[in-house]
Formats: structure tokens, sequence, C-alpha cells
């Protein structure tokens, strides 16, 4: 009981700075006997409170992204309830064949990000065109934001182990965010996630037959752990320069790659 409740301390640590605490919580759960399932589905429900703080730890961050947050939330909810039908009905491992090809890209696309925006951005000075800002994203450039965030959502809701490496991988290129602020986002978009992800999951447990058990004891330890974590790590976060929290990203992007792939 003890080394779950560090695991959820940690997990809310890692998910609020960079976004793989999974990769902590459910390996434990399933050392100590939990079920794959059950401790995918248990994992979700207890890493919401982490979410909560994490969140509103970057709440001077979200400051300026409600027009983001109209677009990009829903697409979030919308993709975790299908990843949750798609844990409930697909072969346990059906989705982690895929995941070291996204974790992938995910690390190649926060690592050339700088350079890549800086080289995008004086291709459009050269073309006589103004730089990309919130309020002047094309409606193209939202709608594909929007569908990376529902296929992120649909990952997240699946499996969640490293959705916020994806999601700031993969948006980093299409937002004009500063990194703390896209960190920012990511945390919003996670939580509605998990939220979307622990509501199903209660009610399918509740209501299923038993068929998909939550462990309401790993619930509760991964919850109080969370909780905790989510307000150290907002507090680590936020206080990281980005090329060391771009650092941080990658690092643990390449521990939950070798993690997953030990999983195959």
């Amino acid at each position: 009981m003890a080394l779950v409740l560090l695991a959820g301390v940690g997990a809310g640590v890692i998910n609020t700075v960079v976004g793989s605490g999974t990769l902590i919580t459910f390996p434990t759960l399933v050392a100590f006997g939990v079920p794959p399932v059950t401790a995918t589905m248990s994992n979700a429900v207890g890493l919401v409170p982490g979410n909560v703080t994490g969140s509103f730890g970057y709440r001077r961050e979200l400051a300026g992204q409600g027009f983001l947050l109209t677009r990009l939330l829903p697409a979030s909810l919308l993709g975790s309830l299908v990843g949750a039908y798609l844990l409930l009905h697909l072969p346990e491992d059906a989705f982690i064949a895929v995941v070291p090809v996204l974790l992938v890209l995910a690390l190649v696309l926060v690592v050339v990000q700088p350079p890549l925006q800086r080289w995008l951005q004086t291709r459009r000075e050269a073309a006589g065109a103004d730089a990309v800002t919130l309020d002047t994203m094309s409606a193209g450039r939202m709608v594909v934001a929007m569908a990376t965030v529902f296929l992120c959502g649909i990952y997240g809701g699946y499996f969640a182990a490293a959705q916020g490496i994806l999601l700031i991988g993969a948006l980093g290129l299409l937002v004009p965010l500063a990194l703390q602020r896209m960190n920012a986002l990511k945390n919003v978009l996670v939580l509605g996630v998990n939220v979307v992800s622990a509501t199903t999951y209660i009610v399918v447990a509740t209501w299923g037959g038993g068929t998909h058990p939550l462990d309401w004891t790993a619930i509760a330890l991964v919850a109080a752990g969370s909780l905790v974590g989510g307000v150290i790590g907002a507090g680590v976060g936020r206080r990281l320069p980005p090329l060391l929290l771009r650092a941080c990203i990658v690092a643990l992007g390449i521990v939950a790659l070798v993690n997953i792939l030990g999983m195959r």
C-alpha cells in the first residue's frame, strides 16, 4: 500500500510536468497482482485528483486560452469516450503495438519544434505574412488541431500512458503557444480525458455485471498520492526554463518508450 501511494505521488508529479505518470502506477498495480484491465481502469480513476491539482497549479498559464479550450476540450472528451469503449471491447494489447511508434514520433516533434518553428516563421516573413497567433489561426489549422486532440483523446481513453507527451509533440507545431502555456493546456485536456474515462469505468463497474471491476483500494491510494503529486508537479514544472522542460519531456518520453516496449 505504501509503494502504491508513493507511485501515485510520482505519477501526479510527472503527469503535471510532462505527462507519462501512468507508466509508474500501471506497472506497480500489475506487479501487486491487479489484473491489467482492472489496473488500467482503476489507475485512470485514481489519477483524476492529481490532474485537478496540476491543472489548478497552472491556472496563470491558462489565462487567455479560453478560445482554444472551447474548441479543443470537446474533441478531447469525445475521443476519450471512444478510447474507453475500445478498452472495454478490444484485446488487451491491441494499442500497445502502435504506442512505441506514436511516442517516437512525439519525441521527434518535441526535439525539432524550436528550429522547425523558426524555419516556418522565416518562410512566412519572406512571403510577407504575419506570425501566426491565437487570433489569426486559420480554420484549417484549427480543424487539424481538433482532429489531433480527438485522436490523442482516443489513445488517452484507452491506455493513458504518455498522452501528455503526444499532445505537446503534436500540438507544438499547430498551436502558437509558449511551452509552459502549452503544458497548461495539455494538463486541462488530459484532465478532461481522465474524467470521462473514469466516469465511464465507474458506470461500467457498477452496472456492468462485474465483468470489469475496479480495485477501490488501489484507486484510493493512487488518488491520495496523485493529489499531492499534482501540487508538487505544478510548483516544480512552472519554474523550469523551456529548454530544461523540453529536456525533461524527452528524457521521460524515452523512459516511457523503454517501459512500454517491455510490456509487449
